[in-house]
């Protein structure tokens, strides 16, 4: 042990001596393992970001997407409402599933203040909004209470709140849906327009959608569908069952089951992050190859040094391990700085902001990058000192006289 931190004190100094010369090829390491570092915690940042949006729109690990469309062979007609949901509640009940939502499109008469508008209302269930990580900016989402009242509950855009007449959530805006039967709804909960000049939409419990949905607003806008979230694991096994079920379920109907969201979108954030990563190897050699050069150039000047030391009985392996850990050191410190300068850039990076979209679950800097950026700077500091320290290995006692 009082080997290993002699040579660690004694590269130290060499390096305060060689500073100078040291400094420029340290500069090219840092560098590169601040890219390093930080394009492998920007991967994994990055990588939390973009699941959240695909989750947003296809739902999470692993969501299975339900329908089934009548085949209309030897005069089949679409199921009833209230036929798929009696199923779809069979389903889940019978797999345990945990979170689960019934989806149905279906376009309503909204009675604004300058005039009626058919819009797309979709009826969902409370579940909905966690398996699609769905977040109103204002007011809230539903409830299971919400089955319950007179009124029903509507979760809307900033479009079909400015419809109103630019009212907010907090002033408890009702609206009238429907024709021959309409049905005053309150609007509890706003969401931003998904891009501009966005049309009104609404969500609504499935149930109270049932007041305005029509046979023959579904047979425009097709059937009902179940979204049920399962563990990935399963998932395959239960796209055959669940299919099996439905289609033995209800009469003249083809069933389909799926996976909605995506597992594979991370193949091309992994591909282009690799891509990255290589050029940053580059570069780190690059750097490592400037401290050789150095290295390379300090041995030969101090070829009496060695010398003299050899001649006091220093072994050849000391020699090879000091000259080694001279790198070492050198680089460990320029990866220290480059993990920090990445830790700091990172953390001040707003990464919602570039991706255009909140984050929930908000990741941290990854651990494993800083490790990363660390072994980066270690290995390239033993190979830029593996050279030098077998050429200092070679020099002779009979050397410190001749030079």
């Amino acid at each position: 042990m009082t080997g290993v931190v002699g040579a660690l004190l004694e590269a130290w100094d060499e390096l305060r001596v060689h500073k100078v010369r040291v400094l420029l090829a340290l500069v090219g390491v840092a560098v590169a393992v601040c890219a390093i570092t930080a394009i492998s915690a920007a991967g994994e940042m990055l990588r939390q970001v973009s699941a959240e949006q695909n989750e947003r729109w296809g739902g999470r690990a692993a969501t299975l997407q339900v329908s089934a469309w009548p085949t209309g062979e030897g005069g089949s007609v679409m199921p009833t409402s209230e036929e798929y949901e009696q199923v779809f509640d069979e389903i889940v009940d019978r797999y345990g599933i945990g979170y689960s939502s019934m989806l149905r499109d279906a376009p309503a008469p909204v009675r604004f203040p300058d005039g009626t508008r058919e819009i797309t209302t979709t009826g969902v269930e409370p579940d909905w909004a966690t398996m699609h990580r769905f977040q109103v900016t204002s007011g809230r989402w539903f409830t299971e209470a919400d089955a319950d009242r007179l009124a029903p509950a509507l979760v809307v855009n900033q479009a079909f709140l400015d419809a109103l007449g630019g009212t907010t959530v907090a002033e408890h805006p009702t609206v009238t849906i429907g024709g021959d039967n309409p049905v005053v709804a309150t609007v509890v909960g706003a969401f931003p327009d998904d891009w501009p000049d966005m049309d009104p939409v609404a969500y609504a419990l499935v149930d109270a959608q049932s007041t305005w949905v029509t046979p023959e607003s579904m047979e425009m806008m097709g059937p009902p569908r179940l979204e049920l979230w399962v563990p990935d694991d399963l998932s395959d096994a239960l796209v055959e069952t669940v299919r099996r079920d439905v289609a033995g379920a209800l009469e003249g109907v083809q069933a389909d089951v799926y996976r909605s969201d995506s597992p594979s979108a991370s193949v091309v954030d992994g591909a282009i992050r690799w891509v990255v990563l290589g050029v940053s190897a580059i570069a780190l050699l690059l750097g490592g190859l400037g401290l050789v050069n150095i290295a390379l150039v300090t041995v030969r000047y101090r070829i009496r040094e060695i010398g003299i030391r050899r001649s006091f009985g220093a072994s050849s392996g000391r020699v090879f391990f000091s000259v080694m850990m001279e790198s070492v050191v050198a680089t460990t410190v320029a990866g220290l700085l480059g993990v920090t300068v990445a830790i700091v850039v990172l953390h001040n990076v707003p990464l919602d902001v570039l991706m255009g979209s909140a984050v929930q679950d908000a990741p941290g800097f990854p651990f494993s990058a800083a490790v990363t950026g660390m072994l980066a700077a270690v290995g390239i500091g033993a190979l830029a000192g593996l050279l030098p320290a077998l050429v200092a290995v070679r020099v002779k006692v009979i050397d410190a006289i001749r030079y």
